[in-house]
């Protein structure tokens, strides 16, 4: 157990440094590795790509406070938006984790994969800033986005800010805004998510010791103790590494990666092709 937890660790600092760098979710690391470590410890395969999403979205329930709090310091944080967008996703988180508990293992690395190959995409070109006046959308579009933000993040095993930002940024919110108000809505993505995956899992017999219904402790402990301190120094790194060209690095690693996902996910339907 020592060692394992030694990896854990290890992996969160590097989570931290990344996220920081980057400016992107844990999940995006934290899922893959989860699924490969789980499944090089002989984790059920049924099991695997939905404890590495729970225990992902664990992790962000804790990191995500530390985000909001250095935000809404900065002032940066719109609450009237962050409270329009929270009851959606809320609901979005719940539904999409039970969407995910009746989905089978391929199609759930299928959905993973292509998000990574989306990530790398979004990785190369950069991110783009609207000129204009803010507009602040309406009830019914928060709650409509909201649903399907938390919905798909739920899924993913992902804070949201990935589908968030540019939806913010499309409305016009300077990226600073939009950045902080994705932060501030990962929380209840998190929480809701985490907790009904807690609730799926919990009479799960084949799920392996220190398991909290779908979320694997070790994994969560490790990596939250480094990925919240680590965070920061990733983020001054930002200020003197050629961000750039390690952020084009990165998306070539995200998108290897998310095509061996997608391989493995196709793989049975093509093996009964041949």
């Amino acid at each position: 157990m020592g060692e394992e937890l030694g990896l854990y660790l290890a992996f969160g600092s590097l989570a931290g440094v990344l996220s920081g760098l980057f400016g992107i979710g844990g999940g995006v690391v934290i899922v893959p590795f989860l699924v490969w470590f789980f499944s090089m410890r002989g984790f059920p395969q049924d099991s695997v790509m939905i404890m590495a999403v729970a225990t992902s979205l664990a992790t962000i329930v804790v990191t995500s406070i530390s985000a909001v709090f250095a935000h809404h310091r900065l002032g940066a944080v719109r609450w009237s938006v962050v409270f329009r967008l929270a009851p959606g996703t809320l609901i979005g988180s719940v539904l999409g984790s039970v969407i995910a508990d009746r989905l089978p293992a391929h199609w759930f690395k299928l959905i993973f994969a292509l998000f990574l190959l989306y990530v790398a995409a979004r990785l190369m070109i950069g991110a783009k800033t609207r000129d204009g006046r803010t507009r602040t959308p309406s009830g019914w579009v928060c709650s409509s986005a909201g649903i399907g933000i938390g919905a798909v993040s739920a899924i993913l095993g992902i804070g949201g800010g990935t589908l968030s930002v540019p939806f913010l940024v499309k409305c016009r919110f300077p990226i600073q805004n939009a950045v902080a108000i994705s932060s501030a809505c990962g929380f209840p993505i998190a929480l809701a998510g985490s907790v009904t995956y807690i609730v799926l899992g919990w009479e799960k017999s084949v799920l392996p010791a220190w398991s909290l219904g779908y979320v694997y402790l070790p994994a969560f402990a490790g990596i939250v103790a480094t990925s919240i301190p680590f965070a920061p120094i990733g983020a001054k790194l930002a200020h003197w590494l050629p961000t750039r060209k390690l952020r084009r690095t990165f998306a070539i690693v995200v998108l290897i990666v998310g095509m061996k996902l997608l391989w493995q996910a196709i793989q049975p339907w093509v093996g009964n092709q041949l």
